[in-house]
């Protein structure tokens, strides 16, 4: 058939057309391939008593990662997190053995620069040492334990020599001698007893909180361990009755503590009750729940932010993404997210080599803007900022009985001294 010119025209137009739409998307592909990847370790106990609290601080450290990627990348680079479970069904809560098995799988992979996490310490103290033979930086929301980054320990934990191991919150140095002292000077208590849950972070925050209670004036009536397994606490719950102490320490989280809260509530229901963050999420307070954990007093190793104004647009976003409620310790970690990859940036920007060692040197030199405030670390690794906070549960009818922020009341900071 004969084309006609208006024919021929079209068809020129279509042809161009095609070939620009077909350029377009070289052109993208091409993008899409020039574009580098950085990969980031999460280690978090993501199933057994833990699981609660380790998923609110999984989506902080996410929201920060797909920000960053929604952006454009990293200085150039995509962020790809690799997450592992350090929570066991044989543990029934967070594992050490699993947490060090997850480091040697994080290291074997040399495009992974950094880790966030882990949550607690027991994880902590079974991942530094390998962290720090590979010169892997990790940074933790939440674990408070002193020792990881006590220089006086350092063989232990930091063979290579340099810090590895960095915090958004701080120490037990801190968490537990304040909370020792809100207890003597708010809550007037002069006698006490003491618990633990045998964890790494529960005897080192009991130690830590019985030191400076004595210190303090109050009279430690006794001791005990409780093994996180068991079911039954009444046989030591029925001493400490006998005892009549005005307040009861327990060092440790969830596993061991949503039991001893529920048994508590009927064997010692007007004793003053308190602990650190372990029982300060979640975890505790959807597994012990209304009445038993209504009264207990916990603690957070950083600022109260939930209810900040500052962090108004990042509770929102969390909510409207998780439909849930965020932890303080949801922000530290959108807060150590952002520290790793400012870290990242820095390294690109600089031109150095995208590796293990650069980025540890650049999170090492964090001087960085968060919801928290300035994050900045000590020789150590331990964020200088020293605040910790105070927190009492009572039932507010108003709110779900799980709502984290609203079934609790914030108290203000601890003393210091």
């Amino acid at each position: 058939m004969r084309q006609t010119k208006h024919t021929r025209r079209a068809f020129n137009i279509a042809a161009v057309t095609g070939l620009a739409t077909l350029a377009g998307i070289a052109g993208i592909v091409a993008v899409q391939a020039q574009q580098k990847t950085v990969k980031v370790g999460i280690t978090l106990p993501l199933t057994g008593a833990d699981a609660d609290d380790a998923g609110k601080i999984q989506h902080g450290f996410q929201i920060a990662i797909d920000e960053a990627n929604a952006k454009g990348g990293v200085a150039g680079y995509k962020v790809e997190a690799v997450t592992y479970d350090s929570g066991t069904a044989t543990a029934g809560q967070y594992d050490p053995a699993q947490a060090a098995t997850n480091t040697k799988k994080l290291i074997s992979d040399p495009a992974i620069v950094a880790n966030l996490g882990p949550e607690m310490s027991g994880e902590g103290k079974a991942m530094t040492p390998i962290l720090s033979e590979a010169d892997l930086a990790t940074i933790t929301p939440s674990s408070t334990n002193p020792d990881i980054t006590n220089p006086a320990m350092a063989a232990q934990f930091k063979p290579k020599g340099k810090a590895i191991y960095f915090r958004t919150v701080t120490t037990d140095a801190f968490q537990g001698p304040n909370m020792a002292n809100f207890f003597a000077q708010n809550l007037k208590v002069k006698t006490i007893y003491i618990l633990d849950d045998s964890g790494a972070y529960g005897v080192g925050i009991a130690d830590s909180f019985q030191k400076q209670a004595a210190a303090n004036g109050i009279k430690i009536l006794g001791r005990d361990q409780l093994n996180p397994k068991e079911a039954d606490y009444t046989t030591v719950l029925t001493k400490i009755k006998a005892l009549k102490p005005e307040g009861l320490y327990y060092g440790g989280v969830a596993q061991a503590g949503v039991k001893l809260a529920k048994q508590a509530y009927d064997i010692i229901p007007n004793v003053k009750k308190g602990g650190g963050d372990g029982i300060q999420g979640g975890s505790f307070l959807k597994g012990a729940g209304f009445p038993s954990v209504e009264g207990w007093y916990s603690t957070n190793a950083g600022p109260h932010l939930v209810e900040d104004p500052s962090a108004a647009a990042f509770v929102k976003t969390f909510a409207d993404r998780y439909k849930d409620q965020p932890s303080d310790y949801s922000i530290t970690a959108y807060d150590a997210a952002l520290v790793a990859l400012d870290a990242i940036k820095r390294v690109a920007e600089s031109g150095k080599e995208m590796n293990r060692s650069n980025v540890r040197d650049a999170m090492q030199a964090s001087n960085l803007k968060t919801l928290q405030g300035v994050v900045a670390f000590d020789e150590n690794g331990d964020i200088k900022d020293r605040t910790v906070s105070v927190f009492q549960y009572k039932k507010d009818a108003k709110f779900p009985d799980d709502d984290i922020i609203h079934q609790q009341a914030y108290l203000g900071a601890a003393p210091q001294s």
